[in-house]
């Protein structure tokens, strides 16, 4: 999308937009005074050394805890301060860095519970085989969208860790949402499975607008339309990964050699 394309109302212009967000803990400021507007159906990559402020960034979009000051609007709509149950039916759904899978339940198992949960059933693992059989077809839909039809019946507990991720990326596709958020999707990957990673996310991009958080410089450079670099709370830069990357202050305050690697 060029510059020429883009209209002047934000409203139209971002899904996603956090405005002087700021958070406060006793005095310890994790995130300050942060403005960061995604474009809708763009890839918006979050890096930044450890204590950056970017997990408390996520945690202030998708409600789990609340700012101190500032507002956060989804498509124009305000939901700064409300619960992450409100704010997911704006259509915003994210993953977490740390995999929360039931070992014994399938990948097919875990996305049924996820769907019913959606229509209203809740999570209730004591619900018939035909009542979780209304979501079946659309469980095998996302666990081939993420790659793993293949193993829709193994126990989650013997998945591989990639495997695992994907099947918390189908969850998070359980919700049908506009705006994603993906905690460090390739954490602890080795290269085989981060380029796997790397794929899912550009296939599950299409028609959505996704924001991350990754170490792996090589992701974003993959993934991302823009790189928003955070240190100690604050905005140090945002462009392009290339912009970033080339960046004086970026390589002396984070990304040092490395960015021209």
């Amino acid at each position: 999308m060029s510059p020429a394309d883009l209209v002047a109302d934000d409203a139209h212009v971002y899904a996603l937009s956090a405005h002087h967000l700021t958070k406060d803990f006793r005095g310890f400021l994790a995130v300050n005074d942060v403005t960061l507007d995604v474009r809708e159906g763009q890839v918006h990559a979050l890096v930044g050394p450890n204590g950056a402020g970017k997990t408390t960034l996520f945690n202030l979009l998708t409600g789990f805890i609340k700012p101190t000051a500032g507002t956060i609007t989804v498509h124009g709509k305000d939901i700064t301060g409300q619960e992450p149950e409100v704010i997911a039916h704006q259509g915003v759904a994210r993953s977490f860095q740390i995999t929360s899978l039931f070992d014994n339940l399938t990948p097919r198992e875990h996305l049924e519970l996820a769907l019913q949960g959606m229509a209203g059933g809740g999570m209730q693992f004591w619900r018939s085989e035909s009542v979780l059989l209304r979501f079946r077809d659309r469980a095998d839909e996302l666990i081939e969208q993420v790659g793993l039809s293949h193993l829709a019946d193994r126990p989650a507990g013997e998945l591989a860790y990639g495997q695992k991720r994907a099947l918390e990326m189908a969850l998070v596709l359980a919700l049908d949402p506009k705006v994603m958020l993906l905690d460090e999707p390739t954490a602890g990957m080795g290269r085989e499975d981060v380029e796997r990673t790397i794929e899912l996310v550009k296939k599950i991009a299409h028609g959505r607008t996704v924001v991350f958080v990754d170490h792996n410089m090589h992701v974003v450079g993959e993934l991302a339309h823009e790189v928003t670099v955070l240190m100690q709370g604050q905005v140090l830069a945002q462009g392009t990964y290339e912009q970033v990357r080339n960046d004086e202050r970026v390589i002396t305050a984070y990304l040092g050699e490395d960015s021209h690697a």
